[in-house]
């Protein structure tokens, strides 16, 4: 069974509890079984201090994920997927900026984000990113809440 955990440290004032069945049907398709992870919700300041830190880039983002599985030898029983951190000002000003729901853009960046810790990567080419928002956007059109308008 997989087990997650999101962390408030922020002090969010919305439900965030659809995420539940967002992360549990990203993991299905991407037929994980047994595994852990952490999603984060940070401020903008904390966001900044990682991204310089692991990143060497001086601003804020919007998410961050570091993966544990970073071989391909997993030879546990249960996977360790990492941690993703999420700056909840940014997925606000994002949410305003792309004229979707936050609940959308929350969505979006905690899957994008977990796709990230299963492997994929964006940045490495034009497919691989086709490949990436391709998943993510099949996560978000399969419920209510996170379908674009």
């Amino acid at each position: 069974m997989n087990r997650f955990e999101i962390i408030d440290e922020y002090g969010c004032d919305f439900d965030y509890s659809f995420l539940n069945k967002i992360i549990k049907y990203t993991l299905k398709m991407e037929k994980v079984k047994k595994s852990i992870c952490s999603i984060v919700f940070i401020n903008d300041e904390f966001m900044h201090e990682l991204n310089l830190k692991y990143r060497g880039i001086d601003r804020t983002t919007d998410v961050l994920s570091f993966a544990f599985e970073d071989n391909n030898n997993i030879c546990y029983n249960i996977r360790q997927l990492g941690e993703i951190f999420v700056s909840i000002p940014k997925m606000k000003e994002q949410a305003r900026e792309y004229g979707h729901s936050e609940k959308r853009e929350l969505a979006f960046l905690v899957v994008h984000g977990l796709l990230h810790l299963l492997g994929y990567d964006h940045t490495l080419g034009i497919e691989e990113e086709k490949e990436m928002f391709k998943k993510q956007e099949l996560v978000l059109d399969e419920f209510e809440e996170t379908k674009r308008s």
